[in-house]
């Protein structure tokens, strides 16, 4: 009898205990082995169950498509990738002819990154300009329909890294003696287009280019494309200087090689196919054109070479011709059959990709410049490129409008 009072005073203690526990905010679950199964479904009924909200939804995993054996591709400025009514244009164009893929700036002339990259550092910079807030989504809907991405970057020509780091730009001359105006200022050189240039040799230039390129095959680009990677030309150039190259000491074929090398030996991990756009003279001079770049030099290092044989800018007197550009077929097939034959019997061991004509992948003309180019035109040269024993072209048009008529339907 003692023994049941005194667990009956137990039990009625710990409900009181814990009642006045749960007036103060909090429930305890507390089964003794000596109350009764009663007790705990009590307890247990106040139980709160938090709210967790709404699920968070979660995004696609990343993927990337295969190089296709032939690309046919058109650019596409990032302006015009962020804008959806805009490139609705392109996207129908490429579905309905035999294009398969398209080439998007990730940052060009402007030094501006299209999108934000999801790298702190990158997207911290300043240098994002969120021109295509969907990218990710965009390029899945490409993926989609089998459409193959290539991302372009514009490596030394950045007018805003340039603004950010001036002591890794091209200069202008502080030596009198080399100068073509009177002050002496020291100050960043211009081409004639007003744009400015970084430093080939700059190394912390490179290591930028690398992360870039990181980052865009991060958000779902199948290839990165190099753009401007030479010395500057087109300006005057008895008013220019560089810190980070000496020519009495090493060629500019030279500097622009160790950065094949450097681009190569960085994104090999991520296993992405590198393309780089060389002047389409580079296809027949046997030098560096002044500017660094030699067709030979950079086989070694680049699944894929993009001379940009524009008829057009083939001077008077290229092949006898008065206006090369009036010539689309003559120019193109030429220049892409030279070059086809020097990789082919190239004898150097490459580092990325047999060398030989498959690793050649031009860029064709679709503007008017030299001459009005009709379809038949810009037809003339895909057909000379294939006659050329090639497979793959990309066409350019600043404005990104193609001409329609001469591309094949579907």
């Amino acid at each position: 009898m003692n023994r049941q009072i005194l667990n009956r005073g137990l039990a009625a203690a710990l409900l009181l205990l814990v009642a006045v526990a749960g007036w103060g905010g909090y429930t305890f679950f507390i089964r003794p082995l000596f109350l009764p199964s009663f007790f705990h479904y009590a307890v247990a009924d106040q139980a709160v169950v938090p709210d967790e909200g709404p699920p968070v939804p979660v995004k696609p995993p990343i993927t990337h498509l295969s190089t296709p054996s032939a690309v046919r591709a058109i650019y596409m400025t990032s302006w015009v990738a962020g804008t959806p009514r805009v490139r609705e244009r392109l996207v129908t164009l490429i579905d309905e002819t035999e294009l398969n893929s398209v080439v998007i700036d990730i940052k060009d002339y402007t030094g501006r990154i299209a999108f934000l990259t999801g790298d702190p550092t990158l997207d911290g910079s300043g240098a994002v300009e969120k021109r295509i807030a969907d990218i990710e989504d965009f390029i899945r809907r490409l993926h989609a329909k089998n459409i193959y991405v290539i991302g372009r970057v514009s490596v030394f020509q950045d007018s805003y890294f340039v603004g950010q780091h001036p002591e890794l730009a091209v200069h202008r001359s502080s030596d009198p003696s080399r100068r073509s105006v009177a002050e002496v200022d020291g100050g960043v050189w211009k081409d004639r287009k007003g744009i400015s240039w970084l430093e080939v040799g700059a190394t912390p230039v490179w290591n930028y280019i690398v992360q870039i390129a990181r980052a865009a095959h991060a958000v779902g680009f199948d290839e990165i494309n190099f753009d401007y990677i030479r010395f500057p030309s087109d300006g005057d150039m008895k008013d220019i200087s560089y810190k980070y190259f000496d020519p009495a000491r090493e060629t500019r074929a030279a500097v622009l090689k160790r950065f094949y090398a450097h681009l190569s030996q960085e994104l090999s991990p991520l296993r992405i196919p590198l393309s780089v756009d060389l002047f389409g003279l580079t296809t027949t001079s046997l030098d560096d054109l002044g500017i660094g770049q030699v067709l030979l030099d950079a086989a070694p290092y680049f699944d894929y070479i993009a001379p940009m044989v524009y008829p057009s800018h083939f001077a008077t007197g290229f092949l006898g011709f008065s206006k090369p550009a009036t010539k689309p077929y003559e120019v193109v097939n030429y220049a892409m059959t030279e070059a086809s034959k020097r990789l082919l019997t190239a004898s150097s061991t490459p580092v990325r990709h047999l060398v030989g004509s498959n690793q050649l992948r031009p860029w064709l003309q679709d503007f008017d410049l030299g001459a009005d180019y009709t379809a038949a035109m810009v037809r003339a040269q895909i057909q000379a490129t294939y006659d050329a024993g090639l497979t793959s072209w990309m066409l350019w048009s600043p404005s990104n409008h193609y001409t329609r008529e001469a591309l094949r339907n579907n």
